[in-house]
Formats: structure tokens, sequence, C-alpha cells
């Protein structure tokens, strides 16, 4: 068993302290410490296509049809081809310059420290709030199904289950999400054959456009249901970046995440968007249980699917799983990248047989205070803690942007043999993504709730973008001195 600190020397490829321009071979190339190779093309496969079928989908996804109706469908496609031109550039600079800590260190080099270390901590932040709130939701699950052992009790349980799988091998996580992605696709294709039939009138009368037009329109709740809507779709995408993370520790990188980025397409068209037309032909919008049971609950009830509620919870409580597991893997990763970086605490960068021990612990540990704050401080540091998660997936899209449009014109004039994913209609659909992002902060900013979580998580970018700067003038007088 050996252990390495970020201080040992940087290995070849490593990019610690490279310039902007340099190019990396190692696999792990935002870290003098290489990690694990243990993913295959498999595993990549699945969790690239499993990524898109979370927590938000199955149980979110009734607050927006709730919210703004058979618009729904829409808005998540509206929100889903933001998405797929944000995953072709990550795929453009990932199959180019496979790295643990991805946008993270793209933004650091071609935008500068502070970029790496605000889009890196933000996100860091999102994943280990996620664990917290999908480790809740899978306890209170488990807790209805086994009563003798408390919600607290089951939230522990995964915890330590999961930490202790991500602490002995990546090859464990991928497994794990092997099994959980699989299980999940199987779910969600089912779904969609049970919805076309039942659009054919298999199990009672085909509901044609009555639930689309009927109701109150197509449109019932006007824009501020759209803009509910809209919040809901945006933020359900969220999570998505984890398979260019992944990327970086498997046995070919760069060959990996092209073929992961190349079928976002259809899958986030066909999950995504697919599933919720298919949800608001089958029921009305405003059907109570859409919103209180979750829509595909709702939809397989009207077909009398026996225990349909049970077999929607055995599935939520993988999709929730699931989420725990990557997120713990994300976080602790991108944790490593920007400690390896010279953006965050010195211990954080402790590797045990190619595994980041410190950071996996640390992401645990963050998560299992998020828990402890939603029991005992709910409205006052578990709110601000979750109110940051919105806003963290829109900085971290910000920075893919930017970052894509810089990196992708040093890439054609000093390595275009690297250039292996190319971005659709460059730079004119990176322009559109940014308009787009930037279209969601205003209509968040429209609302009491979306105020809120733009000023609180204002303060922390701020902070983060400070420290990054400074570290940046820091290296800068170090280098002239």
């Amino acid at each position: 068993m050996t252990r390495t600190s970020v201080t040992d020397p940087p290995q070849a490829g490593s990019d610690v302290g490279a310039t902007p321009g340099d190019v990396e071979d190692a696999p792990d190339a935002s870290t003098g410490t290489e990690l694990g190779h243990g993913l295959k093309q498999r595993h990549l496969s699945m969790i690239a296509l499993g990524g898109v079928i979370g927590a938000g989908l199955f149980v979110g996804s009734g607050a927006g049809i709730a919210a703004a109706g058979p618009a729904v469908v829409l808005l998540f496609a509206g929100a889903g081809f933001v998405v797929m031109l944000l995953m072709r550039m990550l795929g453009e600079m990932s199959a180019a310059r496979p790295a643990t800590g991805s946008f993270s260190v793209h933004a650091e080099r071609e935008l500068g420290a502070w970029a790496g270390a605000t889009s890196g901590w933000m996100y860091w932040v999102m994943l280990t709030c996620g664990v917290a709130a999908e480790a809740t939701a899978a306890g209170q699950i488990m807790h209805g199904w086994v009563p003798f052992l408390p919600a607290y009790g089951w939230v522990a349980v995964f915890m330590v289950f999961f930490c202790l799988s991500n602490l002995a091998a990546v090859r464990n996580f991928g497994e794990f999400e092997f099994f959980f992605s699989a299980l999940k696709v199987t779910a969600i294709c089912a779904f969609l054959v049970l919805g076309v039939l039942g659009i054919c009138g298999v199990f009672g009368d085909a509901p044609g456009a009555s639930n689309l037009t009927g109701h109150g329109g197509f449109f019932p709740t006007g824009t501020s249901g759209l803009i509910a809507g809209l919040l809901t779709a945006v933020f359900a995408y969220g999570g998505l970046e984890t398979v260019s993370i992944a990327a970086a520790e498997s046995d070919k990188p760069r060959e990996n995440v092209a073929r992961a980025v190349r079928t976002a397409v259809w899958r986030i068209a066909l999950f995504y968007v697919g599933s919720m037309a298919l949800v608001v032909a089958l029921v009305p919008w405003n059907d109570p249980n859409v919103a209180a049971d979750g829509p595909y609950v709702t939809v397989l009830n009207e077909f009398g699917i026996p225990a349909a509620g049970t077999i929607m919870q055995a599935v939520i409580l993988v999709a929730l799983l699931s989420a725990m597991n990557a997120n713990i893997y994300g976080s602790s990763r991108m944790a490593y990248s920007l400690v390896s970086r010279g953006l965050g605490p010195r211990f954080l960068g402790r590797v045990r047989r190619r595994v980041p021990v410190a950071a996996v612990v640390a992401s645990c540990l963050f998560g299992f205070f998020a828990v402890f704050a939603g029991v005992w401080w709910p409205d006052t540091v578990f709110t601000w803690l979750m109110n940051t998660t919105g806003v963290a997936i829109l900085v971290g899209w910000v920075f893919i942007c930017l970052a894509q449009l810089k990196m992708r014109r040093r890439l054609e004039r000093e390595s275009p043999e690297l250039l292996t994913v190319k971005m659709w209609a460059f730079p004119y659909l990176t322009w559109l993504a940014l308009a787009a992002i930037a279209g969601v902060f205003v209509v968040m900013a429209s609302t009491a709730d979306g105020r809120d979580q733009l000023f609180v998580s204002a303060i922390l970018v701020v902070a983060l973008a400070a420290g990054g700067y400074a570290k940046q003038r820091r290296d800068a007088r170090a280098v002239t001195a």
C-alpha cells in the first residue's frame, strides 16, 4: 500500500506547471499523481446512458408538469437541446485533453485559476449536497419498507456503504454504476413501451389529444407556469458532466469520452422528451397524483398495473442510490483535481492504491453534514446549501462555454489533430448556449425564490473567484520574480 501526496514530482504528461497550450498524454492530466484506469468502455457507456435517468426525471418532473402543463414537453426539449450543446463542447475538450477535473481544468487553463476554482468548487458543493438529498430520500423509502430502522439509520447505511465502495477502487464505482444504470435504462425503456401501447389504446380507450388540448389547453398556466417549469426542466439535467470526469480514469480516455458524448443526442431526446410527451398525453396534467405520487406512478396506475407504486418506488430507490454513487465519485475526483492544482487544502490530495481517499472521505463527510443540517437547521444552513445547487449547475455550464470558445481556437492553431470531437457550427451554437443560460438567470431573477438562490450563490461565487484570483496573482509574481 502506498500513499502519495500532491507534493510528489509530476509524472510524464502531467499538467502541473504546464502552460495553457500544453498537450497532455496522461489520462489524468490535471494532477501530478496518476489515478487508476479501472473503468472500461462498457462502464462509461452505461454511466453516460444512465446519467440522464435520475430522480429528477422520475420524481422532479412531476412538479414541472404540474407547473407548466403539457407545455413541459417543449421546456424539456429546449433545455435538452442546450444540454446537448454543452455535452458536445465538453466532449470536444475532454477528448482532446482528458482530465479528472474536467471542465474545471479546462476553465483554469483557458481563463485562469479564478475560473477553475469557481467552477470546480461550485460543482463540488452541488454534488455533495446532492448526495445528502438523495441519501435522505432513499432513507425515507427504505424506512417505509423496513420501519424497524429509522430513516436516518438507512441514510447512514447508504453513506457508509458507498463511501467504502468508492474507497476500494474505481472499478467498484464502475461496476455499481453499470448495474444501477442497467436497471434504470430497463425501467425507462419498459415505461416507454407501455406508454406507446397506452397511446394505441391497449389499456383502454386511446386518449388521442384530449389531455394535450383539454384542461386549459397546451399552455394552461401561462407565463408563470412556464417559468416554474423551465427551472425544473433545466435543473433535472444537472450532473451529466460526470461521464467526462470518469473518462479520465478509463483505459482509453480520449476514445471513450468521444463515444459517450456522441450518443448524448438520442439519449436525451428519447428518455426525457419522449417520456414527458407520453405522460402528458396519457394523463391530465392537473391530476393531483402527478405531483404527489410522480408522473410515472400515475400513468402505471391509470393502466391498472398491479403494485405500480411499489414498482416505481423500487426504480426511484435505484435512481437515488445511483446518483449517490456517481456524486460521491464525481465530487471526490473534482476535489482531488482542485487540490492537485493548488486550489484547495493539501490534505485532500492523499492517494492510496490510486484512489483519492481523503477527497472521498471529505465528500462523504460534507454530505453527512448536509443531511444533519436538514434536521438541525432546516430553514437556515440547509436552505442555504440547497439554494446553491441550482445556480452551481448554471455556473459550471457558463464556464464550459467560455473555456470551449478559447480552447477550440487554441487547438485549431496548435494541435488540430486533437479535435476528434468537434462542436457543431462553432462558434455560433456555443454563443447560442451562452445566451440560453443567461436567459435562465434572467428567469430566475424574475421570481422571489430564484432571487434568493442567486443572492446566496453569488456570495459563494465571489468568494471562490477571489481566492482563485489571489492564487493566480501569486503564481504570476512567482514566475516574474
